[in-house]
């Protein structure tokens, strides 16, 4: 049937034009196998270019559109008069302040209370700069004192709805609040609670009220304690931080920072990152897979059709005209692929860009693809596609059209004599023709096993990258962190707290923690973050170096994580520029004398009372990890509820849950994607490598038939090939497998969580089953063909 509708096409009306029309109908099995394996890897370079494209400019449009600010100034408390000031600073376009504060909520169902960031709304119109969206309800009355916003995100996980009241503990008073909407912002797209790096709509929340309620509740009317900053388009943003940290130091200034240190803003910038590395490194490789894959394919196939080319020379077709047919074969089958795949990756990119509308609050998300990458994937499968038949039809063309259709010259073996006794010794007839099959013919033996090792070594990294997420999350909460409770307090206090929480009935043991605000520099590189302060041998939150062994937290210097190491180009040895933002806020060199492994975040650590020393602040700490008797876990939060110290409590049982969460989506959940693609990917192959084999030997098995073969051992001598070059292929992907796993683990690690390369025992294994369920699953599909071969019609013809 497609046979006919290629010929009676007006573009298919040159006989060499319907033989291509029937060739590609006689293989369509292998052809559209071929395609796919095309279209598997055109289809992650499209998701993956869409998916950068989209986040990249759904942030741009929406920062755009409500205005977000490009400087961040904290402050203690200044009047607002020091805003003219600001306002004239050079490069400064516009300029507002604001009051924000902290507050903690009682919700029903939560042990713990919540930790919620309250910001201030202007008396009249809307925020100059960091505009909220309404997605429900309506904008707050000023002259209420009472009415909120409250962020949507925590609204939904909590069930709320306008006209619902909420209760809030600010400044030592507890609040009743009626909520009139629910909002979102550019500012708070990504929200961790305090202490933490992943994301919990559940535990944390953002208010927006009128800035005279505010100002009441923290006593700082006619002040704010944060000003906002858009710039100029040539502003130099260093010389306007360190003119607005100038002007505001006189108050309590500490430290302006741009829009790239914004907690929010660098989190997503982090992800976006992260899917751009990803980008660069994995469809490479499955669009190289595919490309080795099509060369092989091509060039057996040309190879195959040796003598229908010396014949169709002998009628006068030209080697030029030849080659475009076959070309024409290729293109067909590359560019059919490449479409797939072009559109396959669009409908991925578009299901996957759902999952982070809802990781990422954003109001809105629209699926964006960049035409070069169409391009690329088109160009790349076309171009490899042809190089592998290129390639063969040289050799072909050089020959005579009486030469070429007479099959090639039988190789001598008459030096495997020996060999061949061996073999004739200790194997039957149907086995021995397996292996002389492959001694005789070693390059497309050597071939025909890379292009299986290739799928190995796609299944071992796909496997190992889920295995590397697991292990993410198993080593940050049981090995590293071995604590139930961490407990954050509300400024540094004594370490006197430190015994109050330990005389705790239920607290088994307390292990306490400072951080400082610091910039990190080093050269011109420098980093926004916190020093960490443990005790010089922790037992509930450690560091560890690159083998997993705990470091001992030395008194002489800082310890970097090692993604922070490599963001300041520093190693240990080196001295490191430590930026104090808080209290006295000093300015101190510390030498870096180690690197450590972690999981989560960048942090760096000192030992507890080398920090104070340096401070000038003994006997000071921030909070505690606790390990708790969980049968009296209630009895604990309870009490930590009461005591005015603490700021907030993180329950690691839920830290965790919220981690896995986004292991599970956002760049984490392309991990299934990539892992069911490398499976198609390494089906393709194996089917390939056994339906290219069958053509290749359809007149000899046929003969085999003939002269008295059975069907199973006729089927032996094709499949026992088949499954000597799977077996050999076995140990070559395992270990191609794991440096790609390595490089592939690299591409999804960002600065917010590392992906370790766990290639185990259980990721070669798991690999290895799925290349023999290929295989077999292959071999049966070639056997039922094996078993129904038309012998008179084989032998008849010359292919």
């Amino acid at each position: 049937m497609v046979g006919g509708l290629f010929s009676s096409s007006p573009f298919f009306r040159a006989p060499l034009d319907r033989k291509l029309g029937r060739d590609l109908w006689r293989m369509k099995g292998q052809a559209t196998a071929i395609g796919l394996v095309i279209a598997l890897g055109v289809l992650v370079l499209v998701m993956m270019d869409g998916l950068v494209t989209s986040l990249d400019e759904t942030k741009r449009a929406y920062y755009e559109r409500y205005r977000l600010a490009d400087i961040f100034a904290p402050v203690m408390r200044a009047p607002n008069s020091v805003l003219k000031d600001l306002s004239l600073v050079s490069g400064v376009a516009a300029v507002e302040g604001r009051l924000v504060g902290d507050a903690l909520i009682a919700m029903p169902g939560l042990a713990v209370p919540v930790r919620a960031q309250v910001v201030s709304l202007p008396e009249f119109g809307s925020p100059r700069l960091n505009d909220i969206f309404l997605s429900q309800g309506r904008l707050i009355n000023s002259s209420q004192e009472d009415e909120i916003l409250v962020l949507e995100a925590f609204a939904v996980a909590h069930g709320l709805q306008p006209g619902d009241t909420l209760s809030a503990t600010m400044s030592g008073a507890r609040h009743t609040f009626k909520i009139t909407g629910l909002a979102q912002s550019p500012e708070f797209l990504f929200l961790a609670p305090p202490g933490e790096l992943m994301p919990d709509d559940a535990r944390f929340a953002v208010i927006w009220m009128s800035e005279k309620a505010l100002g009441a509740a923290f006593d700082l009317e006619g002040t704010f304690n944060e000003a906002l900053f858009s710039l100029a388009r040539n502003a130099d943003v260093p010389a306007v931080l360190d003119r607005v940290d100038h002007l505001l130091d006189p108050y309590g200034g500490v430290g302006a920072y741009g829009v790239e240190d914004q907690l929010s803003n660098r989190f997503i910038q982090e992800e976006i990152n992260g899917l751009k590395a990803t980008r660069k490194s994995v469809p490479p490789l499955f669009l190289a897979v595919a490309a080795f894959l099509l060369n092989i394919v091509i060039s057996r196939m040309i190879s195959a059709e040796r003598e229908q080319i010396g014949l169709l020379k002998a009628f006068g077709y030209s080697s030029r005209e030849i080659g475009l047919h076959y070309i024409k074969f290729i293109l067909v089958i590359a560019a059919g692929g490449a479409l797939a795949g072009c559109l396959l990756g669009v409908m991925a990119g578009r299901s996957l860009v759902g999952i982070y509308q809802i990781y990422y609050k954003f109001p809105f998300l629209v699926f964006q693809v960049d035409s070069r990458a169409f391009l690329t994937g088109f160009v790349v499968s076309v171009l490899t596609a042809s190089a592998g038949g290129v390639f063969v039809l040289r050799e072909v063309f050089a020959l005579t059209p009486a030469v070429a259709m007479r099959p090639p010259t039988p190789a001598d073996y008459s030096r495997s004599v020996r060999l061949g006794a061996f073999l004739k010794a200790m194997l039957d007839q149907p086995s021995r023709m397996v292996v002389r099959r492959l001694i005789r013919q070693p390059l497309r033996s050597f071939f025909a096993i890379m292009g299986i090792a290739a799928g190995m070594a796609l299944s071992v990294a796909m496997v190992g990258l889920m295995s590397g997420f697991d292990q993410t999350a198993d080593l940050s909460f049981n090995v590293l962190d071995r604590s139930d409770v961490t407990v954050s307090l509300v400024e540094p206090f004594s370490n006197k707290t430190i015994y109050e929480l330990g005389r705790m009935d239920g607290v088994i043991e307390v292990e306490p923690f400072r951080t400082v605000p610091v910039i990190l520099r080093h050269g011109r590189y420098r980093h926004r973050g916190m020093i960490n302060g443990l005790v010089a041998e922790p037992r509930l939150n450690r560091a560890m170096d690159a083998d997993m062994t705990p470091l001992y937290i030395r008194d002489d210097g800082i310890i970097l994580a090692k993604a922070l190491a490599g963001i300041l180009h520093i190693q240990a040895g080196d001295m490191l520029s430590v930026d104090v933002r808080e209290g006295r806020r000093p300015l101190l060199t510390i030498p870096v004398v180690g690197i450590a492994q972690t999981l989560l975040g960048s942090p760096a650590y000192m030992e507890l009372g080398a920090l104070n020393r340096a401070l000038k602040e003994p006997n000071r700490v921030s909070g505690a990890y606790l390990r708790i008797d969980s049968s009296k876990q209630e009895m604990i939060y309870q009490t930590l509820k009461d005591m005015p110290a603490v700021a907030g409590v993180s329950i690691k049982r839920d830290a965790r849950v919220a981690f896995q969460k986004v292991l599970d989506t956002g760049a984490g959940a392309m991990r299934y994607v990539m892992a069911a693609i490398a499976g198609i990917i390494t089906f393709g192959i194996v089917y390939n490598s056994a339906r290219i084999a069958f053509a290749e030997r359809a007149r000899d098995l046929a003969s085999l038939r003939v002269i008295g073969f059975t069907k199973g051992e006729t089927a032996f001598v094709l499949l026992g090939e088949l499954a000597v070059i799977t077996l050999a292929a076995l140990p070559i992907g395992s270990m191609l497998g794991y440096y790609l796993a390595v490089a592939v683990a690299e591409g999804f690690s960002t600065d917010l969580y590392q992906i370790p390369a766990a290639v185990t025992s259980k990721s070669y294994g798991m690999a290895a089953l799925a290349v023999l369920g290929a295989a077999a699953f292959s071999g049966w599909l070639v056997k039922r063909d094996i078993d129904t071969i038309d012998m008179v019609s084989v032998l008849k013809t010359r292919e």
